[in-house]
């Protein structure tokens, strides 16, 4: 009997976990290591920490600079460290690059790291064999102080988990882009053209996100849901420290844009790349201190739920009751791309 082939997207968390187990890091300068759940890496260099992450856009082909440029800020961010260098690597497909191609990809890259504080400092580029469009795989660094490190793995059961913005920013942006005629006759243009200005209006960056809940105090994990959306997001940040997560699905905030067109494609939003809100587990004595100062700064925060014990697994409430928490073994971008 031949072996199951593994869907596009993430790897089963259980294979990762297996794999992740045997890997073994004595080297006592790596702070935080390899794991599910885990956004970056962490270095002690001297009284400084680096934190390192790397991350590829593989969906999206138009404006993939700005995506790759923020998710691996995002992650940086989620750590407690500052964002501050970048290497790509551009992959770009045989028979279809021109340098009018390669020079709209360096000039996007350029501009989003100068809208981002965030220095290019070096990488990669080639033409490749088997690809139908540029893939670009970022490597960043940032910078942080012992005291500012947030380690994963921190939070508790009763910790309640806070949502900044809404979900499925990036996803609903993404489609928008890609699907534009297909999705034109069935929700029209001006929803497609709100959804699509998503990506630059709220973006998808979550960094003065993470920035103003650390400073609010009582923060004990963040997590920038990416593939596989917020159910997938919260799983990671949940299993990270060894909890189980209760999410009230009547409270989670979504745009009327992602409404709509996960609603015409057939799409869970719960499952679709939510880069551009932040997952933050927050000590529940801290959290009117926390929303007090979101609201203060105009950044839309909600309470969706909290940390549970791990034997009491991952509950999505909904109008009918309660149920498990969706599991998505791949992204729900990758139904309709």
């Amino acid at each position: 009997m031949s072996e199951a082939i593994l869907p596009p997207g993430k790897l089963p968390s259980s294979l990762l976990r297996r794999l992740l187990a045997s890997h073994d890091t004595p080297d006592p300068s790596v702070l935080v290591g390899p794991g599910v759940g885990v956004d970056a890496a962490a270095l002690a260099v001297g009284d400084t920490v680096l934190v390192l992450k790397t991350d590829p856009i593989t969906f999206a082909s138009e404006d993939a600079a700005r995506y790759l440029v923020n998710v691996n800020a995002n992650d940086i961010a989620c750590l407690g460290a500052a964002p501050r260098w970048l290497l790509v690597t551009a992959l770009l497909p045989e028979g279809k690059t021109t340098p009018a191609l390669v020079e709209t990809q360096f000039r996007q890259l350029r501009d989003a790291c100068a809208q981002t504080g965030i220095s290019l400092v070096g990488g990669h580029t080639e033409i490749t064999l088997g690809l139908d469009r540029p893939i670009l795989v970022g490597q960043m660094l940032g910078e942080t102080a012992q005291d500012r490190l947030l380690r994963p793995g921190g939070a508790q059961p009763g910790d309640r988990l806070l949502l900044t913005k809404a979900i499925a920013i990036e996803g609903t942006a993404l489609l928008a882009r890609e699907l534009r005629a297909r999705l034109l006759p069935l929700v029209g243009a001006a929803i497609v053209d709100r959804a699509a200005d998503l990506l630059r209006d709220p973006g998808i960056s979550v960094v003065r996100d993470a920035n103003l809940l650390l400073d609010a105090g009582g923060v004990t994990a963040l997590h920038d849901p990416t593939e596989g959306g917020l159910a997938t997001g919260v799983r990671e940040l949940a299993g990270a420290s060894g909890c189980g997560a209760f999410v009230n699905a009547d409270v989670v905030p979504i745009l009327p844009e992602t409404a709509a067109i996960t609603g015409a494609l057939g799409l869970d939003p719960l499952g679709l790349l939510a880069s551009g809100s932040l997952l933050a587990a927050v000590r529940p004595e801290a959290v009117p201190a926390a929303l007090a100062a979101a609201d203060a700064a105009g950044l839309p925060t909600t309470c969706i739920g909290k940390l549970t014990p791990p034997a009491q697994g991952f509950t999505l409430l909904v109008q009918d009751g309660p149920r498990e928490l969706p599991a998505f073994t791949s992204d729900e971008v990758t139904r309709t791309l």
